[in-house]
């Protein structure tokens, strides 16, 4: 199959030394790419700059991302019917930043803009502009691929992360969703789109979970989703 993995965060300038990210190692993402590759795989890998999983990747091809935009446009220039499965492990920022303020001598808020904001100028006010979802696009640009997605929940339960996976799944057409996190406990769950879940107890079992659902979805000739 031709694969791609995208794995590690994203990051957001605030202006041209700081930055928004977060603490995504890109480490399940990349063994994901180097487990497809042993299986025969052709992969490309689409690596976040800021990840600090040593690696080393093993693809096909690796390509290195930055902001969100930036992972966006090389899935949109990698969009074919050529693809079969992608599996988007990347922790996306849900934020950028906007526009940025500075309380003036009066007490009134300024709007400011600089190469290098200033500590010495006083607290700086940030806008955080929620960024677009990168997932609700992957159906347009791959129509007939495995889509899997990844949700990472902190908050709730195991049932609270598996009902965010199911809308996730519904919103975005995909084919199935990774779920793991503190809510859902130790491990993996893989939510299909038929609404069935695998729990997962180590990374080589999702794995060959997530290979063998990608095999079944072609070989059964499942290749028309939801438009």
């Amino acid at each position: 199959m031709n694969c791609i993995v995208t794995a590690g965060p994203t990051c957001e300038p605030l202006d041209e030394v700081r930055r928004l990210t977060n603490f995504s190692t890109g480490r399940l993402g990349g063994e994901l790419a180097g487990f497809l590759t042993s299986r025969g795989h052709s992969v490309t890998l689409l690596l976040g700059a800021q990840s600090t999983w040593p690696g080393p990747p093993q693809a096909a091809r690796v390509e290195i991302f930055t902001t969100t935009a930036d992972l966006r446009g090389w899935l949109q220039a990698l969009g074919s019917a050529n693809v079969q499965a992608v599996f988007h492990a990347a922790a996306v920022s849900d934020f950028r930043f906007n526009r940025a303020w500075q309380y003036a001598p009066d007490g009134t808020l300024t709007e400011v803009q600089s190469a290098k904001f200033s500590s010495r100028a006083g607290p700086l006010l940030i806008e955080l502009q929620p960024t677009e979802k990168i997932i609700v696009g992957l159906r347009d640009w791959f129509p007939r691929a495995c889509l899997v997605g990844w949700k990472y929940e902190l908050e709730g339960d195991r049932a609270a992360a598996l009902a965010a996976a199911q809308r996730q799944i519904l919103e975005s057409r995909t084919s199935a969703c990774v779920v793991n996190g503190r809510a859902y406990g130790e491990g993996f769950g893989l939510l299909t789109a038929d609404g069935r879940c695998v729990h997962l107890a180590t990374r080589t079992a999702l794995f060959d979970a997530l290979e063998a659902l990608a095999r079944n979805f072609w070989s059964l000739g499942q290749v028309s989703r939801p438009q």
